[in-house]
C-alpha cells in the first residue's frame, strides 16, 4: 500500500493571493486522488509529512484534511491516520446470498480466508435455530472475506456437528462453505431471515477489518435452510461500514 512518502513536493503554494492555503493542499491532494496518484484505501501521508511538504502549520493541513473528508474523498481513522476514501460496495441479501457471485457481478475479485474452526457446544440461540438441544456439539467457522485484498468482512457460521461431521475438514482445504455444502448433499440453500444492526467493533474485528474502533460495523444474523426447510446453518456476518452497503432485496 503507498503511504504517501514517496510524493513530491509538486507545485508550490500560491501565498497572498486570496486563495487559503488550506483549499490550496485540499486541491492538491485532490488532484494526485483523481489522477492516481493516490489509489483507494492508500495511507495518506501524516500531518507533520504534510506540513513539511507543503510549509505550513499543522492547523492548515488539518482544516485541508476536514475538507476532503467532508466531501467524502479520504476518511479519518482516529489512531491509525487518513487514507483515501473506497467505493463503498453494495452487497444484496435476500433469499439467495453468495458472497463470491454477488462480488463478481460487480467486477471485483473475492477472496476467503479461513481464521478457525472448530466443533464447540451450541449456545441456546444457535441450538434452537438449527433444531438441536442446548448443548449439542456444532461446527463453528470463521472466515475472513476480502474484496480486492481488502478484507470487507467477518463471517462466523455454525453447523450441525451430527449433520455435517466432515464440514471442518473441508472447510479447512477450502474456505467455500457453498462448494462444502455440496460436497455434502445441499447444492443449494436459501436464507429463511435476516437482522441487520450496527455496532462498534470488538478489538479483535477493528485488526481484522483494518479499522479503527470507533468506526461502526454493520451485523447481519441470518439462518439458512435446505429446500425442504431444513436448517443448514447459522451465521453472523460483520461488514466494516466504510467499505460496504447492504442493500435487502425481497
Amino acid at each position: 500500500m503507498n503511504n504517501g512518502a514517496g510524493h513530491s513536493a509538486g507545485a508550490p503554494l500560491a501565498r497572498g493571493q486570496g486563495v487559503a492555503l488550506w483549499r490550496q493542499i485540499a486541491g492538491s491532494l485532490e488532484r494526485e486522488i483523481s489522477g492516481g496518484g493516490l489509489a483507494p484505501g492508500a495511507r495518506l501521508p501524516t500531518e507533520a509529512e504534510l506540513s513539511a511538504r507543503f510549509g505550513v502549520n499543522r492547523h492548515t493541513v488539518r482544516r485541508a484534511m476536514e475538507e476532503l473528508e467532508t466531501r467524502g474523498l479520504v476518511r479519518v481513522e482516529q489512531g491509525r491516520g487518513s487514507f483515501v476514501a473506497e467505493d463503498v460496495l453494495d452487497y444484496p441479501v435476500g433469499p439467495r446470498t453468495r458472497f463470491s457471485e454477488t462480488i463478481r457481478r460487480q467486477n471485483r475479485e473475492p477472496q476467503g480466508r479461513l481464521i478457525r474452526v472448530e466443533e464447540v457446544p451450541a449456545e441456546a440461540s444457535i441450538a434452537e435455530q438449527l433444531r438441536l438441544r442446548r448443548g449439542r456439539p456444532v461446527i463453528m467457522a470463521e472466515r475472513l472475506s476480502l474484496v480486492d485484498g481488502r478484507p470487507v468482512a467477518i463471517g462466523t457460521h455454525w453447523f450441525s456437528a451430527a449433520r455435517f461431521p466432515t464440514i471442518a475438514a473441508l472447510l479447512s482445504e477450502d474456505s467455500s462453505i457453498t462448494r462444502a455444502l455440496a460436497k455434502l448433499g445441499v447444492p443449494d440453500f436459501q436464507r429463511q431471515a435476516t437482522r441487520i444492526t450496527a455496532r462498534l467493533p470488538t478489538p479483535e474485528e477493528a485488526v481484522l477489518l483494518e479499522q479503527s474502533r470507533n468506526r461502526p460495523v454493520l451485523v447481519t444474523e441470518a439462518l439458512n435452510v435446505d429446500p425442504q426447510g431444513n436448517p443448514v446453518e447459522v451465521s453472523f456476518g460483520c461488514y466494516a461500514s466504510g467499505r460496504v452497503q447492504i442493500v435487502a432485496e425481497s
